[in-house]
């Protein structure tokens, strides 16, 4: 009889971690989820990291918030969310920015988010702007380009750190304007806005939706879109094409995933990609993006993985082949 039970508990006990976290899947989410911004409120990111959260949540049946956590241009944010439990409560919407840091071999820590990630979905794109303070005295990609050679000083630009979209995308935008100009990293996309307007910076490449206010109160102006269309939200202003500015194959527009620790349950994982999927399907978040200028692009994990890839090998190219170092 002794024997029985002994062996009738070590059953239980070696399924009952099975049966748990069979529990827990089922039951998925149980508690509030985390969506981690890598920047401070304010930028791209964070804005519509806000937007979604309020109907991720009513999809999900559990509140969905906000937490930044800003530093070293997202790598802070990744690397928590990276060594998080696997259990679909922390996640991490993260823009292209994660998919540049990999190409800069010097920059240390290493990080790789194809092995230290799942992708869940894709969530949307968004163009930048090139915009210049209001000080600046000109109002074409042309009449900066003559600027910065004729003017004897050394133009400047903020971005919200060394690997960020902004940073990068505006490299590739020097490289082919032929712009000279130095790099003022800030801890985001809003602190960065804030010295191109106090004219502490002389430019910037801010996402359409931020600069569209700051541009229409004239306390910016905004020079050319990163679009292969003109932007709603600056129907007025160039593409880099129509200002004639040739540029290298990068994407230069932000977007943006939804991702989570790797080792996230497969259904968990499929639970939050239907929930992204039906909350972006919705008019009320296709209409509040539209204004924001942010076009929703649901795309599956798989398909997000493959991006990640892809953009990790055209930006390492870049990178390489300009030479650009980290530090």
């Amino acid at each position: 009889m002794r024997q029985l039970f002994v062996t009738l508990f070590v059953g239980v006990v070696l399924t009952t971690p099975g049966i748990l976290r069979a529990q827990s899947a089922t039951d998925y989410p149980s508690r509030p989820i985390k969506l981690v911004v890598g920047f401070a409120p304010g930028g791209a990111t964070d804005t519509l990291a806000r937007l979604l959260t309020g109907v991720l949540g009513q999809e999900l049946g559990q509140t969905v918030y906000v937490e930044n956590i800003a530093g070293a241009s997202g790598y802070i944010a990744w690397r928590n969310v990276a060594a998080s439990t696997p259990d679909g409560y922390t996640l991490l919407l993260a823009e292209n920015a994660v998919a540049i840091r990999p190409g800069f071999k010097d920059m240390t820590p290493i990080f790789d988010p194809v092995t230290e990630f799942d992708a869940v979905a894709s969530v949307a794109h968004s163009p930048l702007a090139l915009c210049v303070a209001d000080a600046v005295p000109v109002n074409s990609v042309k009449d900066l380009i003559a600027y910065s050679h004729s003017s004897g000083k050394t133009l400047n630009y903020a971005s919200a750190g060394m690997g960020s979209v902004a940073q990068l995308v505006w490299e590739v935008v020097k490289d082919g304007a032929k712009i000279d100009a130095l790099s003022v990293p800030y801890r985001g996309g809003g602190p960065a806005m804030a010295a191109i307007i106090a004219g502490q910076v002389d430019i910037i490449m801010a996402s359409s939706q931020v600069a569209k206010p700051l541009v229409e109160d004239k306390r910016i102006k905004a020079l050319a879109v990163t679009g292969k269309e003109r932007s709603p939200a600056l129907p007025d202003v160039p593409t880099m094409a129509e200002a004639g500015v040739k540029h290298a194959d990068v994407d230069l527009q932000f977007w943006f995933g939804v991702f989570g620790p790797k080792g996230l349950p497969a259904d968990v994982k499929a639970k939050l990609e239907k929930a992204i999927q039906k909350a972006l399907e919705s008019p009320a978040v296709g209409e509040r993006l539209a204004a924001l200028d942010i076009k929703p692009e649901f795309g599956p994990g798989a398909a997000l993985q493959m991006r990640l890839q892809n953009e990790i090998k055209n930006w390492s190219t870049f990178i390489e082949a300009k030479g650009l170092k980290a530090n």
